[in-house]
C-alpha cells in the first residue's frame, strides 16, 4: 500500500487456511487491467516478499510460512527476464516458450546453458532487490506495522478500509 502502482489491499488475515496458509493479503486490482508494467510487476514482487521481510524486520529471524510468495516472486521475475522482454541485457528476445498454456502451461527455456545461468542470474538480483525494498518500506513504517500486527492479533482479520485508517494514521 505504500508504492505507487499497485493493487489496493482488500482484506488481511491471520486466520490458517485449509491450503496450508497461516494467513493471506488480498489485493485486487481495480477496473480492468489485462497489462502490467515493468513497475507494476517490479511492486508485485516486492509485495510477496513483503510477509519475509515483515518476518526479518519484526523478529530478526526467517520462517517457512512464506514459501509461496517465494516461489510466486521467483516465478514472475523470471517470466519478466524470459518472456515480458523486461531485461536490460536480453531486451526483447524470448528466452522461453510456454505451451499448453491454459493446461498448467509448460515452460521450457530456448536458450544456452551460460544465457541460462545470466537468467539465474537475473531473476536472484531482482528479486533480492525488490526484497531490500520491502525491508525499508516496513523499517519506515515499523511503528504501522506494530500497529497492524497487534490490531491482528485481537481480531484476526482486517479490511482494506481499516488497513488503510491504521496506515494513514487514522485509527480503524
Amino acid at each position: 500500500a505504500k508504492q505507487t502502482h499497485s493493487a489496493p489491499v482488500q482484506k488481511i488475515t491471520i486466520i490458517p487456511r485449509t491450503s496450508g496458509a497461516l494467513g493471506y493479503t488480498m489485493q485486487v486490482d481495480e477496473g480492468n487491467h489485462y497489462l502490467m508494467s515493468k513497475e507494476e510487476i517490479e511492486n508485485k514482487i516486492a509485495t510477496f516478499t513483503g510477509g519475509r521481510a515483515a518476518e526479518e524486520v519484526a523478529f530478526g529471524s526467517i520462517t517457512t510460512g512464506a514459501s509461496n510468495d517465494i516461489e510466486q516472486a521467483t516465478k514472475l521475475a523470471r517470466a519478466m527476464i524470459t518472456r515480458y522482454g523486461m531485461s536490460d541485457d536480453f531486451d526483447m528476445v524470448a528466452l522461453e516458450t510456454v505451451t499448453n498454456q491454459y493446461l498448467g502451461g509448460d515452460a521450457s527455456l530456448a536458450c544456452s546453458a551460460e544465457t541460462q545461468t545470466e537468467i539465474d542470474r537475473q531473476v536472484v538480483e531482482l528479486v533480492k532487490k525488490q526484497h531490500e525494498k520491502a525491508i525499508k518500506i516496513l523499517q519506515d513504517n515499523r511503528k504501522k506495522l506494530d500497529e497492524l500486527a497487534e490490531y491482528l492479533y485481537e481480531k484476526e482479520t482486517i479490511t482494506g478500509e481499516e488497513f488503510m485508517k491504521i496506515l494513514d494514521g487514522t485509527e480503524a
